[in-house]
């Protein structure tokens, strides 16, 4: 039994959230979510390349890469709610295109993740601290990026004693129905109070930054503060961290975006064998 088999109790249901985000789902959201990639990937990059989706959610970033030029794109994920979201984007999208496949899988499972192969692009952002074992899903990932292959990862910010209480907030969450309403009732008009008063401050307008939201990656502001709130399993690494295991697995680091909350962004480059 896996780390995500054992505490299904606890876990966040990530599949229903996306689900009810694919309905807010637009040109807009799609183009800007191709945008993130091209951003870090640089323009061109997908084309022609293989692409592995680890955690793929709502399957955005999956149909990104095929509209980007990817030869070859696979999605897994270990939630059956998201495994049906990216299914139902690729039945939108691409219906009769093979080279698009989308099924159910674990991080932590090695046995399905030596069938994978290895692949141009590997792209896991802010899932494999949610399996409840980042750092042997973090072990999965190197063997699974081919020689000269790039690998897109984002996980947590490990932020000290700030990280240890959101964990206590997210396993409450996930507790009771009634330990969700108290968190959304606490967290959601606090975060609305300090934005409107931080931006009248300094002279915003106050609505721009939820009209901005869904170019942060094409996501939505609603469901991402669900995911934020709810998303447990929850495990941190310092970029420190990060750049030291993959490094010495071999890997050299190409771009970083960190940030004190959230997901700190990496994407290393395997070095070829000399």
């Amino acid at each position: 039994m896996t780390s995500e088999q054992s505490s299904a109790s606890e876990r966040f249901k990530f599949g229903e959230n996306w689900q009810r985000f694919l309905t807010t789902l637009n040109e807009e959201r799609v183009r800007e979510a191709e945008r993130s990639l091209q951003e870090m990937l640089g323009d061109g990059a997908l084309k022609g390349k293989t692409f592995l989706d680890i955690g793929s959610g709502s399957g955005l970033f999956s149909l990104a890469a095929m509209r980007l030029g990817a030869r070859q794109v696979h999605s897994f994920d270990f939630d059956p709610q998201s495994v049906a979201c990216g299914q139902e984007l690729k039945q939108r999208f691409y219906p009769q295109n093979d080279s698009w496949i989308v099924e159910p899988g674990s991080a932590l499972d090695r046995d399905y993740l030596t069938k994978l192969g290895q692949w141009d692009v590997v792209y896991s952002w802010g899932v494999l601290h949610h399996t409840g074992n980042m750092w042997a899903a973090l072990e999965n990932v190197p063997s699974l990026v081919a020689e000269g292959g790039r690998l897109f990862v984002a996980v947590y910010n490990d932020q000290g004693v700030i990280s240890k209480i959101w964990r206590v907030v997210k396993r409450l969450y996930n507790s009771h129905w009634l330990g969700r309403v108290l968190v959304l009732a606490a967290y959601v008009p606090l975060f609305v109070l300090v934005r409107f008063l931080l931006d009248v401050a300094r002279g915003r307008n106050p609505l721009k930054y939820y009209q901005d939201y869904k170019k942060s990656r094409g996501m939505s502001a609603w469901y991402d503060w669900l995911d934020w709130l709810g998303g447990y399993p929850y495990e941190v690494a310092s970029p420190e961290a990060i750049f030291k295991f993959f490094y010495a697995r071999g890997f050299e680091l190409q771009e970083l975006v960190t940030r004190t909350k959230g997901c700190n962004e990496f994407v290393f480059l395997r070095k070829p064998r000399s």
